[in-house]
């Protein structure tokens, strides 16, 4: 299975690739955009590797990143990836420019990364992973149905939406993977 495309309302979501590099590193060197993640963000031939490495994968099937148009320029990404604390772990994660913080379009772009996770892949959580001082996440962690993270999780806090939770959230709109 390949990454599918998800489209919104205001968005398009696309499988991100080695030539949106240069974007990515651009958005992570905008001020505030990095704040509360750890990364090699200092070092500009680093940071690039690290963009190239987490684009390439090899990630399970239909997991990995995509890229966030808005108007069709890009905006930022998205992420649906294994990681965490537990080997079962799969993490939903986005990062955005920041002149489009705070317009609803991070919980916008997750939103079907968490349909696509539960009622395709089949998976039975989905986690974050937050630092405790990023309030916007934690905010936007919330309007897609987690529950307040709170156990720690090498620096960052950690919350988990199991499928049942999810499938009763969205009204039985979706039908559960088989």
């Amino acid at each position: 299975m390949t990454q599918p495309v998800f489209t919104t309302a205001r968005l398009r979501l696309r499988p991100r690739s080695l030539s949106d590099t240069e974007a990515c590193f651009a958005m992570d060197r905008e001020p505030g955009v990095t704040d509360h993640i750890d990364g090699p963000w200092d070092d500009p031939a680093a940071h690039r590797a690290f963009i190239a490495e987490r684009t390439a994968g090899p990630w399970p099937a239909g997991m990995g990143y995509w890229v966030v148009q808005a108007e069709g320029a890009f905006a930022g990404w998205v992420c649906l990836v294994p990681g965490g604390d537990a080997d079962s772990d799969v993490e939903v994660g986005w990062r955005l420019r920041p002149s489009l913080w705070g317009r609803g379009i991070a919980t916008e772009a997750a939103a079907p990364l968490l349909g696509h996770g539960f009622a395709t892949l089949g998976l039975a959580e989905i986690v974050v992973r937050i630092a405790a001082e990023n309030s916007a996440s934690l905010r936007v962690a919330a309007k897609l149905g987690f529950p307040p993270p709170a156990e720690h999780s090498v620096g960052y806090l950690r919350g988990a939406l199991p499928r049942q939770d999810w499938l009763a959230r969205e009204g039985g709109r979706h039908a559960p993977a088989r």
